[in-house]
This record gives C-alpha cells, sequence and structure tokens, in this order.
C-alpha cells in the first residue's frame, strides 16, 4: 500500500559534491588571508643592504684616510680573489698553488704602486711557483705543469690589474679620481641591468651570461656617461673638491668603461660557467665573493688610470 510519506534513500551516500565545495571555501579563505597579509621582506635582500651599510663607509673612510690605509686594504680584497680563483680550479680537479696565488697577486698589486719593485718581485714569484710546482710533479702530479700556468695566471690577472686599483688612489686628488672611475662602474651596471630587464630582447652573450642583453649593454653605456658627467661636474665645478676634474673627463670615462669593463664580469663569468658555480663564494651574503665584487673593477682601474694620466693631467 502506497505510503503518503515520501521514502528516503537507502545505501551509500557520495560525499564529493560536498567536498568539492569545502575544498572550494577553503582555498578562498586562504587566498584571502594571503591577500590581507603583507609579504615578508626577502632575507637575501636583506642581508645584501647590510653588507652595503657595513662596507660601503668603511670603503669611503679608508679611501680618505689615506693611501696607505686603503692600499692595504684593496690588497687584502685582491688576496681573497686570489684565494677564491686558486679554490673555483680546484672544483674542476687542478691544483694551482694557494700559498703562491695569494702572496702573488696581493704583492704584485703593492708593489706595482712603485715600478721599481714590481719586476724584482714578480721574478720572486715565478721562480718560487715554478719550485713548488716541480715538486709537485716529481711526487707523482701529473698536471703539474697546468697547475703551474694557472697559477701563474691568476697572479698576473688578478694581481696586476688589481695593482691599479691602488694606483688610482696615489695620483694627485687620487681619492676623487677613484670616487669618479668605480662608481660609473656601479652605476653603468645597474643601468644595463635595469634597461635589459625592461627592454632587453638581443642576447649579448648566450653561453656566458644568458640574462645580459645588446639593450642593456647599451643602456650601460648611456648610464655610465651620464654618471661619469654628473660626478665629474659635482667633484670639480659645482663642490669644487677636486678642480682638475672636469665634466668632460667624466663622460670620456663613462664612455670608456661602459663600453669595456663588462668584459670584466664575463672573463670571471666564463670561468664560474666552466666550473658550474654561481659565485667565486659565498663571503659576502647576497653578493658572492671579493673575485664578484671586483671583476669589472679589474678592468676599470688600469682604463681609468691611463686614460687619467695620458689625458687628463
Amino acid at each position: 500500500m502506497p505510503s503518503g510519506t515520501s521514502r528516503r534513500p537507502t545505501g551509500r551516500i557520495s560525499t564529493k559534491r560536498n567536498s568539492a565545495k569545502r575544498w572550494k571555501n577553503t582555498n578562498a579563505a586562504t587566498g584571502a588571508l594571503d591577500a590581507s597579509t603583507p609579504p615578508r621582506k626577502s632575507p637575501m635582500l636583506s642581508q645584501r643592504v647590510l653588507v652595503v651599510v657595513v662596507l660601503l663607509p668603511l670603503w669611503v673612510g679608508l679611501l680618505f684616510l689615506g693611501e696607505i690605509p686603503f692600499a692595504i686594504f684593496m690588497a687584502f680584497v685582491i688576496l681573497l680573489a686570489a684565494r677564491e680563483y686558486g679554490l673555483l680550479f680546484r672544483k674542476g680537479g687542478y691544483q694551482p698553488s694557494l700559498i703562491f696565488l695569494m702572496a702573488g697577486a696581493a704583492g704584485l698589486a703593492w708593489f706595482h704602486i712603485e715600478d721599481r719593485w714590481t719586476a724584482p718581485w714578480l721574478l720572486a714569484v715565478i721562480f718560487g711557483a715554478s719550485a713548488w710546482h716541480l715538486l709537485a710533479y716529481e711526487r707523482g702530479r701529473e698536471k703539474a705543469g697546468t697547475d703551474f700556468s694557472i697559477t701563474l695566471a691568476g697572479i698576473l690577472y688578478l694581481g696586476y690589474l688589481g695593482a691599479y686599483l691602488l694606483k688610482l688612489r696615489f695620483l694627485d686628488y687620487g681619492a676623487w679620481w677613484v670616487l669618479l672611475v668605480l662608481p660609473i662602474v656601479w652605476i653603468a651596471d645597474s643601468a644595463a641591468y635595469f634597461v635589459g630587464r625592461r627592454y632587453g630582447k638581443h642576447p649579448l652573450s648566450p653561453r656566458l651570461s644568458p640574462k645580459k642583453t645588446w639593450e642593456g649593454y647599451w643602456g650601460g653605456v648611456a648610464g655610465g656617461i651620464l654618471a661619469g658627467c654628473l660626478l665629474a661636474t659635482a667633484y670639480g665645478t659645482a663642490w669644487g673638491m677636486a678642480p682638475p676634474v672636469q665634466p668632460w673627463h667624466g663622460v670620456a670615462l663613462g664612455a670608456l668603461l661602459g663600453l669595456l669593463t663588462p668584459l670584466g664580469d664575463l672573463t670571471e663569468s666564463m670561468f664560474k660557467r666552466q666550473f658550474g658555480v654561481k659565485d667565486s663564494s659565498r663571503l659576502l651574503p647576497g653578493h658572492g665573493g671579493a673575485w664578484d665584487r671586483i671583476d669589472s673593477w679589474l678592468w676599470a682601474a688600469p682604463l681609468g688610470y691611463y686614460l687619467i694620466v695620458w689625458f687628463f693631467t
């Protein structure tokens, strides 16, 4: 006999639809919570800022304290860079002498302040490194000849080029020349980064540095020229702190350094790509190692030095 009331379904009841609704509501609530929560600052960014806040005033203070304090500091930086260079090659199975690399590069940078000491020091380093690697070969190191070549190359590249970071400071009004040459490199590099990020389409060096573009490169050149002109005007004309520094000096330096110093960065990138590392070391959080910090300076310092000596003074 039919009943007047509806019959309740029996058996297993599916919860798939209800579960989907619950998950949808949960996700929506989570999204709303995330949207209302301010993003956390990157720890890496904080570390980068802290390193700059600590080291930049120290560097500028030593620069104006005198030639010798600044030279000692830069020679120490070159020593650290030479150690990173040696350890980088050791990752590839080579065994350059860290002792001769560090002492040779830092000593060459120091003694090259006065050229009469450069040749004796370089001879001593070559003879000593040669004896070191000859002994290594006698002890069974089959690649000792290659190790010797790597040792000498590092001493010359880091020590000889790095010496001009010291020699710049020993020029008349040297502190101001340093504050013109090296900030041009920083600003040109930053301009290249932002222009390349916004407009970059054509790779500059796909294997060495895939993110670098020709648009960024020319943006860096323009940024270097503008920075050089403004800084030189400020130092020599507006502030009157360095009378020999003229705006056209800044333009010439900006053009030369903007065009050529990226090769210093690419040279280090070549070594790092070969051995599969991102930074030369983790010495400075967020900034890499000492070599990472001076890779472009190693080209900027000698280029700037000879432009100043031959044409400006």
